[in-house]
């Protein structure tokens, strides 16, 4: 299996890129976003590499980094996202962006890639909860936060005080991280009303 590929880049098509490596032309499957970040033909580049052996073909695919190429596998273990799918998702969010979205329950974010409709986001979210917080770089206790309004186990003044937020136009991962440090430090019992103008403080650091 090839893991990685280092050479020469030799042209580009619309999904791909022919990367010459010793005088051998690989066609290479990437990720829009992999594709816009390549260097001119002509020049070194790098990518790690997924090997997809079919009956009738061998297919590979890029990734810039490692952890672009985790997600690829990942996204892949959601019922309904196959290779196509899970480069275009790759091509909307960096893997950072992505794995912060899974862990916020940020649905919305996940269906503004081309393709992706609600069922699809809302798949990859909950099936892969689980795993995104270990790539995520968002607080424990926002995740932890997340996931109790997802399963509607948060209490009332802190749902309503997220929903006041988006109401005046803040997104809800946003809005639910001022929340979830507002809550932290006005305590268990604190109104809505406390909580909304910890969190208002905290957007406007």
């Amino acid at each position: 299996m090839i893991g990685k590929l280092k050479g020469l880049i030799d042209s580009y098509g619309e999904d791909f890129v022919i990367l010459d490596v010793g005088g051998v032309g690989y066609q290479v499957h990437c990720s829009s976003r992999t594709l816009q970040a390549l260097p001119s033909p002509g020049e070194a580049a790098v990518l790690s590499i997924e090997t997809y052996v079919r009956e009738d073909q061998i297919k590979l695919f890029g990734f810039r980094t490692d952890v672009e190429r985790e997600w690829f596998r990942l996204l892949q273990t959601v019922q309904g996202v196959g290779a196509k799918v899970a480069l275009a998702v790759l091509g909307t969010l960096p893997p950072s962006e992505l794995a912060n979205a899974i862990a916020l329950r940020d649905k919305a974010a996940v269906s503004r890639t081309p393709g992706v409709g609600p069922k699809v986001a809302e798949r990859i979210v909950s099936e892969l909860k689980d795993k995104a917080p270990a790539f995520a770089n968002v607080d424990p206790a926002v995740v932890h936060l997340a996931g109790a309004i997802d399963s509607d186990r948060a209490p009332r003044p802190v749902t309503d005080a997220i929903s006041a937020l988006v109401n005046l136009g803040y997104g809800q991962p946003q809005a639910a991280a001022a929340i979830a440090t507002a809550s932290r430090s006005a305590g268990e019992n604190a109104e809505t009303a406390q909580l909304i103008r910890l969190g208002l403080k905290e957007l406007a650091k």
